[in-house]
């Protein structure tokens, strides 16, 4: 493809990209309701910062307890730097019970997100008003006499929830599986039946297409994928995943991969990767329609598709992101891989696709830009300070927005040249991803939700 033509197409597919954010105002799963963590025309503030307007806590006594609540006003009155005290993007900050990782989801002007206690014992969904921050609902979804091991970097509250006008779509693994009405939240339908030890915690999101809610169930002892019937929870299908793992090692048989629905060349697949290998599925039947052979293991970060192309990063291994032709069927691990990397590839937090750039941060802060046609990179540079990033960034305005483990966020251009706009700290660390509100930022930390906005 020549430069020009390739202009054309990024700048197309950029057109595209800015039509849908503008149709998809509510962000309504993992990486949001255009699958891949970008909300193009949103205006964000350029730094994120913890500096408020005076006084603005959200609702103190209801949501943090008095005692609180009087430190929390204090803190805010105080007598602040009139340098910082100008920048007064962070609307509001509430504390989040439990402990979870899922992120959060929105629809109108409620956010919702999943916790649960540290133990396991009990889970929850939880929705806020997007604009006070109030809390609105904290319904027990389940209750569970047994647990099995969770490490403490992951929680039982992982998968991001899937949300719809008037319902909920919440999953905590083989713990169970849950609708609810958003308005009442009574519970509309349960599963509960389905066996797999995710080990370390469960970790991967549904997603929904059509009349399924379609999951993977990628454990220490089994490893399938499942669609139920999203208005009775009825299995519609069941996939065993027939991968040969070459160990029996049940820990390198683990992923918490979130799938990806696409169209080519007129066939529907689901996209849904494993350890070791990526298998696409038709999602109206479970029939297996290909499988590519990457190596790795945990994979976390959701496909992207674009240019033709199925961008998969495996985890590790040699090929640990690849680009597929999806028109293939069967074993396609020498026929249709365009190119693969392992040079700084994330194992955790999912990459971003703007035409024919890919951008991603690895797991150790090396934020990269890569030429999604070919492969090659742009340029690569080490970001902030070093520290662990497990959260996935979004972009909105030509910005993409990282934060970190240890409340490190870092804001750069999604440009061909690398550009650092800025770079701040939080009090809060992160594991989940953001979400999108209108022109907000909604991002859950370890304790806190915050509200981020330019005044």
């Amino acid at each position: 493809m020549s430069l020009t033509s390739r202009t054309l197409a990024a700048a197309t597919i950029a057109v595209l990209l800015v039509a849908n954010s503008s149709m998809a105002e509510n962000w309504t799963q993992f990486r949001g309701a255009n699958t891949d963590g970008t909300a193009a025309d949103a205006k964000l503030p350029r730094e994120i910062t913890e500096v408020c307007a005076r006084g603005n806590v959200a609702h103190g006594d209801r949501l943090y307890g008095l005692k609180l609540a009087k430190e929390a006003k204090a803190h805010w009155q105080r007598e602040l730097p009139g340098e910082i005290a100008e920048d007064k993007n962070l609307a509001w900050k509430i504390e989040v019970p439990g402990k979870g990782w899922s992120s959060p989801v929105t629809w109108g002007n409620e956010i919702w997100l999943t916790t649960a206690t540290p133990e396991g014992d009990e889970m929850f969904v939880l929705s806020y008003d997007a604009t006070s921050g109030k809390q609105l609902k904290n319904i027990k979804v389940f209750e569970n006499d047994v647990t099995r091991f969770c490490h403490p970097t992951n929680s039982f509250a992982s998968p991001t929830p899937v949300i719809e006008d008037g319902r909920i779509y919440v999953h905590f693994g083989s713990y169970g599986t849950a609708c609810l009405n958003t308005k009442t939240g009574e519970k509309i339908w349960e599963r509960r039946d389905l066996e797999c030890n995710h080990w370390r915690g469960p970790g991967s999101s549904p997603i929904v297409d059509g009349d399924n809610l379609i999951v993977s169930y990628d454990g220490f002892d089994v490893q399938y994928v499942v669609a139920f019937n999203k208005d009775t929870g009825k299995t519609e299908w069941k996939q065993d995943r027939n991968i040969d793992y070459g160990t029996d090692n049940g820990d390198r048989k683990k992923a918490y991969g979130t799938g990806q629905v696409v169209e080519f060349d007129g066939r529907r697949q689901v996209v849904l990767p494993s350890a070791v290998e990526t298998i696409s599925y038709d999602p109206a039947s479970g029939k297996e329609l290909w499988r590519v052979r990457h190596g790795g293991m945990n994979a976390a970060a959701r496909p992207l598709f674009g240019n033709g192309l199925i961008y998969i990063a495996a985890g590790s291994g040699e090929r640990s992101l690849i680009a597929v032709r999806p028109d293939g069927n069967g074993d396609i691990s020498d026929s249709h891989v365009e190119w693969g990397s392992s040079k700084s590839v994330p194992r955790r937090p999912s990459q971003i696709l703007i035409g024919e750039r890919l951008f991603m941060i690895s797991d150790q802060g090396v934020a990269s830009c890569l030429d999604a046609v070919s492969g090659e990179i742009v340029w690569q540079k080490r970001v902030g300070s070093g520290g662990e990033i497990r959260s996935s960034p979004v972009m909105a305005g030509g910005l993409i927005y990282s934060f970190g483990v240890e409340g490190e966020v870092v804001v750069f251009a999604a440009s061909d040249e690398f550009e650092l706009v800025s770079q701040s700290k939080l009090e809060d660390g992160f594991q989940a991803s953001p979400a999108i509100h209108d022109n907000a930022l909604i991002v859950r930390g370890v304790r806190h939700l915050y509200r981020f906005e330019s005044k």
